[in-house]
């Protein structure tokens, strides 16, 4: 069984097919955050530590950590960005952390200050990028997240991201890496701008598993880019991902119902021994509640229509 390990200080975790699904949160990412850059720049990190004990407390099982702040030159301050938050982050929480940066020197700087065994996020299939992360995976002993595209770019022919995971994983294994460091992205498309993107990423995945037994994530938001209530379609998406083979994504915990999801598939996956852990989380809930609230805002009124106005547009 293919075991991906990961730890902080003084905590392990392990990524598996026979593991809870790993919860990777999303929120310490200044990409499409204004505010949270501009503070970051300015070396203000309560934004940071609120996300960090937020999507802990939300259940997330480790944390992607980004420093990619808007500049002309990200090669000079984003390196530096990265081992602040990183330190800021592990000295306030004890989940395993994600390194997660497209700049070689900021994976460097903060596999330098990183505690335990943190995940680099990421290495692509293109020959720059893999002469560049991969010896640091190998000297550092870390797992890495493996990005299906490659000098062309990102296909939208599934057998053609395939190919790509599965060179990434028979380079790595050119380094001394095995194959269960691996987590591979088979990139997950905007179910909005292609139809089959679903059908797609569950096939994947699976081909994943079974031909390269490795470990799998995805930016888990994707398949709903563009679309209204996204969160309804992240919600279905997640067990169907799990139930395909998926071992974690990259998401945000403090969504309720998408953490319900992933609870309850770990359930029905038999990841969940005893529904010890449902039980414990859930055994204080009040449907009764939440049925009463959607009563409100479902019921058909006069006519056929729907009762309250038109559903604003979300961002994941």
């Amino acid at each position: 069984m293919t075991h991906t390990v990961v730890a902080s200080a003084t905590k392990e975790i392990i990524i598996g097919f026979d593991q809870p699904f790993c919860v990777i949160g999303e929120r310490i990412n200044p990409t499409g955050r204004k505010l949270l850059a501009a503070e970051m720049q300015a070396g203000n990190f309560d934004t940071v530590k609120k996300d960090a004990l937020a999507q802990v407390a939300a259940g997330a099982t480790m944390l992607d950590i980004n420093a990619g702040v808007t500049s002309v030159d990200p090669n000079a301050t984003e390196p530096g960005l990265m081992v602040q938050t990183l330190e800021i982050v592990q000295e306030l929480v004890d989940v395993p952390l994600a390194i997660d940066s497209s700049v070689t020197a900021a994976i460097e700087a903060g596999l330098k200050v990183a505690k335990g065994r943190p995940l680099v996020n990421s290495v692509t299939g293109e020959m720059e990028k893999l002469e560049a992360i991969l010896p640091l995976v190998k000297k550092y002993d870390v797992p890495v997240v493996a990005i299906s595209n490659d000098e062309t770019g990102i296909s939208e022919d599934p057998d053609v991201r395939f190919e790509v995971a599965k060179k990434i994983v028979q380079h790595a294994a050119d380094y001394g890496i095995p194959a269960h460091d691996i987590v591979v992205d088979p990139l997950v498309m905007p179910i909005g701008a292609m139809g089959t993107a679903g059908q797609q990423v569950f096939t994947l995945v699976r081909r994943l598993r079974e031909e390269l037994g490795v470990n799998t994530t995805c930016g888990l938001s994707n398949i709903s880019f563009g679309l209204p209530h996204r969160h309804g379609i992240n919600t279905a998406f997640i067990p169907m991902v799990i139930a395909s083979g998926m071992t974690s994504a990259i998401m945000n915990p403090c969504r309720p119902t998408e953490m319900e999801a992933v609870d309850g598939a770990n359930v029905l996956m038999s990841n969940d021994p005893d529904c010890t852990n449902w039980i414990m989380k859930y055994r204080d809930h009040k449907p009764a509640a939440a049925g009463v609230a959607s009563t409100a805002t479902e019921a058909p009124a006069a006519g056929g229509r729907r009762r309250g106005g038109r559903a604003a547009r979300q961002r994941g």
